[in-house]
């Protein structure tokens, strides 16, 4: 009886029967067992071995739903890795390869986001891609009105024109110090214009304006004025400007 149990103890811990009882055993796994077991990789921030996973998904289940889902998925495991270009290239692949996919909206976010996240922070520097981003987001808006993740595109698209207002104000205070007053003229107006929600609008409608009256351009220093103290009176900008405009 001893030798019949040590007998199966010994079978139980072979290599053959180890390998048929590991679930991560590529070879022996579904489409659907490799993407779930990516998944959890992914949830743990295994991201390496995650898209090992997926990438066999994608590669030899092709016809499979979950080959779809590994898509959107791998492209998730770049943007987690801050691959963003990586990530950028996947989303477009499936955006162009699945157009009328159910997920295609958390598809283009994630898109707007890549090119967001390319960017440099500071406002100063190329903003190419901010104005890639705020493209792509604003595009969102329009093809998916009703999607649950509007309240959030709607918040970094706004994070992104914050942005690509700031730098035009750079530009423009940089030559209204250098008292080059249609230059400065050129950068501000647009954006009044164009970026009515910057949270610096006080300042480039203060300077648009004083650009204005050193111009010679009285009525508009003035217009400029009645709409800074009506969105902004206690703005130091208003004070500023009624000094020149009035």
């Amino acid at each position: 009886m001893r030798s019949l149990l040590l007998l199966l103890s010994l079978l139980a811990l072979s290599p053959t029967s180890a390998t048929a009882a590991d679930p991560k055993d590529a070879s022996r796994m579904s489409a659907q067992e490799s993407y779930e077991l990516g998944m959890r990789y992914m949830k743990r921030g295994y991201t390496t071995k995650a898209l090992e996973q997926l990438n066999r998904v994608r590669t030899y289940f092709r016809d499979d739903p979950y080959a779809l889902k590994a898509e959107i998925a791998i492209a998730d495991a770049h943007f987690e890795r801050n691959e963003f270009d990586a990530a950028r290239m996947a989303y477009e692949d499936f955006q162009r390869a699945h157009p009328r996919s159910a997920d295609m909206d958390r598809v283009v976010y994630k898109l707007g986001l890549s090119q967001l996240r390319k960017a440099p922070t500071v406002a100063s520097r190329d903003q190419t891609w901010t104005a890639t981003a705020v493209r792509t987001l604003s595009s969102f808006l329009t093809r998916f009105p009703n999607s649950p993740l509007r309240p959030e595109v709607e918040k970094d698209l706004a994070k992104a024109r914050a942005r690509l207002a700031r730098k035009e104000l750079v530009i423009g205070a940089f030559y209204y110090k250098k008292q080059s007053w249609n230059a400065a003229i050129g950068r501000l107006a647009p954006i009044v214009a164009q970026y009515p929600d910057s949270p610096d609008r006080a300042e480039a409608l203060g300077r648009l304006g004083i650009a204005y009256a050193m111009t010679e351009r009285k009525d508009e220093a003035k217009a400029t004025l009645a709409t800074l103290r009506q969105e902004a009176p206690a703005s130091p900008w208003a004070l500023r400007l009624a000094a020149v405009a009035e």
